[in-house]
């Protein structure tokens, strides 16, 4: 059977409630802060900043859609770029991605302290904020369903809080009249309206991140609930944020916003609207929802290091798993990491924003740039729908415009940001370039055994015998180092790769050997067609191949004729007989009339 759009079939997995509360959590938990923010930079016009932002949004609802559509795998925009680009281009878009996830864990389990400490003003924050940090780490051990009923019910509870609060702002609106709202609609703009709209867009831009999360645990979410999902988080952005804003300009004056409620402005609304009562539970919901928050941090980033993982992007030893099934190592590891910042910075928010806030931007930005990779390169790969290219082309403007405002009000910080994403580039190149390390560590080694042995040589022609005992002892040891390096060599270009062609063209054939040269740790890869009764091998793929194995000689070519049919169930059982992951076997970009859609597949990833 063929489908012009293939059906994905996933059994089970996440409905659209537990879906949206794992990522919404975040996203929703930006009206606490974000409409207080826009107000400081735009003043009267922060909903009007709001509603473009939440257009911008909209925007992007089509290109995720378009991409994980596509390409159904976890990982978001590094998924999106190791298909379509070279695979260190797509892990610095991981990284930018990890370094969110990071500080959203520590921005908003630290101010989820905070507002908890203004309810018990005997609360040390910063160890409030670890011990936060710990829970959800335990949280995502325990699984990502045990994680998502913790998510849904913190998702309803801030929901209904955030209707609460609206109903009853509506009602003092009617009660206590527009003056303040009439008032703050004359306060002038400092600077003029094209500065007010240009900073407070940047700045409320902030509002949407948690928006890429979904897409970074797709595989864990049923058939047709990831789309559901941007969806819902669109419309919760559209009518939280600048709904909150508009009610802020009418219940309290802006120099007030400015000077003394930027960080608990809604909770103030709340006394002001319903009394103490409603600030209180308003705080509550807020420790709550931002907790619900890093809950989303953990969900995503084990999704994706898992992915960077089995890509051999990182160490292999992160792919333990607990009892539980869950890769307990990966959480540990982010737990260890986020608490490691936190300490570092003491909680300065400081500089935490200025990592957060241009992070998450800068992935948005390569996901938008990923979309048109994939339309370029994979233009055949069948996707449910499509995002213009004007729709990318203007997200992508708005993206670039929300960085560069950032980066004007947030120059200080700049080196802060560079600060956490250059030690994480690091770690991630040497991985991908640990072959190459370890051959010039190799030869140096070599050359230094060479020189033991010349100085070794000449203690014994100068009857200098405990210097050429030592020289000798020193050489052993450079010898084992040496063997010990060409060890680690093998073991790393051990690993086998394949490639399912169904042609024999000798250009994309090439395509793949120069994507292999320049991307995998291997010197074997396996050429593999797949011959059903009706069909042949394709007559000039062996002399072809024959050409190329004499053409890289560096990499030895297996040519293999696998008969039956190509699906799923083939790809698994010759995963398991080779020993060789899906995630190494390769494909060329299918057609529309290709009876599998990709996350079938097990993880074979595109390359031509």
């Amino acid at each position: 059977m063929s489908a012009k759009h293939p059906t994905e079939h996933r059994q089970g997995g996440l409905g659209q409630l537990a879906s949206t509360a794992i990522c919404g959590n975040d996203i929703t938990s930006s009206c606490l802060y974000v409409s207080a923010l826009a107000i400081v930079y735009a003043g009267r016009w922060a909903p009007i900043c709001l509603l473009m932002v939440a257009g911008t949004l909209y925007l992007f609802r089509s290109i995720y859609a378009e991409v994980v559509g596509a390409l159904p795998l976890n990982g978001g925009a590094y998924n999106a770029l190791l298909n379509t680009t070279s695979k260190y281009r797509a892990s610095i878009a991981a990284c930018l991605t990890i370094l969110s996830y990071m500080a959203t864990a520590v921005i908003s389990s630290n101010e989820a302290m905070h507002y908890l400490h203004s309810l018990w003003e005997g609360l040390p924050v910063i160890a409030a904020t670890i011990g936060l940090l710990a829970l959800f780490m335990v949280l995502a051990i325990m699984g990502i369903t045990e994680s998502a009923v913790v998510a849904v019910i913190i998702f309803v509870f801030h929901l209904a809080s955030m209707m609460l609060l609206m109903a009853f702002g509506v009602y003092a609106m009617s009660s206590f009249g527009l003056d303040v709202l009439w008032e703050n609609l004359r306060t002038p703009t400092e600077g003029g309206i094209a500065k007010a709209l240009f900073f407070g867009f940047a700045a409320a831009m902030l509002g949407i991140s948690g928006f890429e999360s979904s897409a970074n645990f797709v595989e864990e979410q049923a058939e047709g609930v990831f789309p559901k999902t941007l969806r819902n988080m669109w419309l919760a952005v559209t009518i939280l944020n600048p709904g909150m804003a508009i009610l802020a300009l009418a219940l309290v004056p802006i120099p007030e916003v400015r000077e003394t409620y930027q960080n608990t402005l809604l909770s103030h609304m709340g006394e002001t609207a319903g009394g103490t009562w409603l600030a209180w539970l308003i705080s509550v919901d807020a420790i709550l929802v931002l907790s619900g928050a890093t809950l989303t941090s953990y969900v995503g980033v084990t999704g994706l290091v898992e992915r960077m993982t089995l890509d051999r992007c990182l160490p292999r030893f992160l792919l333990m798993k607990s009892r539980r099934k869950t890769p307990h190592r990966i959480i540990i590891a982010f737990f260890g990491l986020s608490v490691s910042v936190l300490l570092i910075t003491r909680g300065d928010l400081k500089s935490l924003a200025a990592v957060y806030t241009l992070s998450f931007l800068a992935v948005m930005a390569l996901f938008a740039i990923g979309n048109l990779l994939l339309k370029v390169k994979r233009p055949k790969l069948p996707r449910p729908s499509r995002a213009t290219y004007l729709t990318v082309l203007v997200a992508l403007a708005a993206v670039a415009v929300a960085i560069v405002g950032n980066a004007r009000l947030n120059q200080t910080y700049l080196i802060v940001f560079l600060e956490y994403l250059i030690p994480t580039v690091l770690v991630v190149t040497i991985m991908l370039t640990r072959l190459k390390l370890l051959e010039l560590m190799a030869f140096f080694v070599d050359e230094l055994r060479r020189k033991v042995g010349q100085e070794r040589h000449e203690a014994v022609v100068n009857r200098d015998l405990p210097t050429a005992r030592w020289w000798r002892r020193f050489g052993v040891c450079v010898k084992r180092l040496e063997d010990w390096l060409y060890l680690k060599m093998q073991e790393v270009s051990d690993q086998q790769i394949v490639f399912f062609t169904k042609g024999d063209s000798l250009g994309n054939l090439n395509r793949v050997m120069q994507y292999v040269e320049d991307n995998e740790h291997t010197d074997r890869i396996k050429i593999v067609t797949v011959v059903s009764s009706h069909c042949e091998i394709p007559p000039k793929l062996e002399p072809n191949l024959k050409f190329l194995d004499e053409a890289y000689p560096d990499i030895d070519i297996e040519f293999v004729k696998v008969d039956g049919e190509f699906s799923p169930e083939l790809i698994q059982s010759l995963s398991k007989e080779w020993n060789i992951p899906t995630n190494l076997m390769f494909v060329g970009s299918p057609g529309d009339h290709f009876m599998y859609g990709i996350s079938q597949l097990g993880g074979v990833r595109l390359i031509i």
